[in-house]
């Protein structure tokens, strides 16, 4: 299901022996725009250290009891590779995590998650680059958002698809320009991210987006309010993709 970033905040994971801390905030790729991590405070457990988790790790998300589950023991999360997460998170830092937990290297092949499980369902990945590109929920949030023709808001939040654990969609805030508007853009309506200047670069039209269906936080992210985004905007949805890449998997016999 499509659930707002913001509601993770303050989330319990629960390891196989007990609860271990509460999801601060995510990280993501901004080239492919999965959640690559949950950072986690462990309050008094580990002293306020905080880890990284995978997603790869989540086996049940309880939206009720606002807990996730993973399959992984306090022990190994205890003696899990240091993260600082006042410093961006190097590639060098990624690889001894997944060596550490057996993870495949998402950069190192054509699916989400590298050689590894396909979760997100689209299209191959080319060119990775050998830099990591990880960013963070909550440093991403608030940058301007830039229209072919202006500036259309600033960035409100991100949209995240529990099961494949990609971002969705962008929350954007538009009180600026149309007081009290948010609407949904697509990571892949998305040109460029300019991030010593905190903006985000779009080819969408402000009129495009002025009369975009509007998001509203309270109400759940349906498939029929996705079929109106995408018909408005004239894009193919996410879910074709996900087909496409399915059927190829099975002409090829992956």
């Amino acid at each position: 299901m499509l659930r707002n970033a913001k509601d993770l905040h303050g989330f319990k994971i629960r390891a196989t022996d007990g609860d271990f801390g509460t999801v601060d905030q995510l990280y993501f790729d901004d080239e492919t725009w999965a959640v690559r991590y949950l950072i986690v405070e462990t309050g008094d457990w580990l002293v306020g250290r905080v880890v990284m988790i995978s997603p790869l790790s989540v086996v049940h998300a309880d939206w009720q009891a606002k807990r996730l589950d993973v399959a992984l023991a306090k022990k190994q999360v205890a003696d899990s590779p240091d993260i600082n997460t006042h410093q961006p998170v190097s590639r060098q830092h990624e690889a001894a995590f997944n060596q550490y937990y057996g993870y495949p290297h998402y950069w190192s092949g054509p699916s989400l998650y590298g050689p590894g499980p396909y979760l997100d369902g689209t299209e191959e990945l080319e060119n990775q680059s050998a830099d990591s590109h990880l960013r963070s929920n909550e440093a991403v949030t608030g940058f301007h958002i830039e229209a072919a023709d202006g500036e259309i808001g600033h960035v409100a939040g991100f949209i995240v698809d529990d099961e494949a654990w990609v971002i969705r969609y962008m929350e954007v805030a538009t009180r600026n320009w149309w007081p009290g508007k948010k609407v949904l853009v697509s990571p892949g309506w998305i040109d460029r991210m300019n991030w010593p200047d905190a903006k985000v670069y779009s080819g969408l039209s402000r009129k495009a987006i002025q009369s975009a269906p509007e998001y509203v936080e309270s109400a759940p992210i349906t498939r029929e309010y996705e079929n109106g985004l995408y018909a408005h905007y004239g894009r193919p949805p996410y879910w074709l993709h996900q087909a496409e890449y399915e059927s190829s998997l099975s002409l090829s016999g992956g």
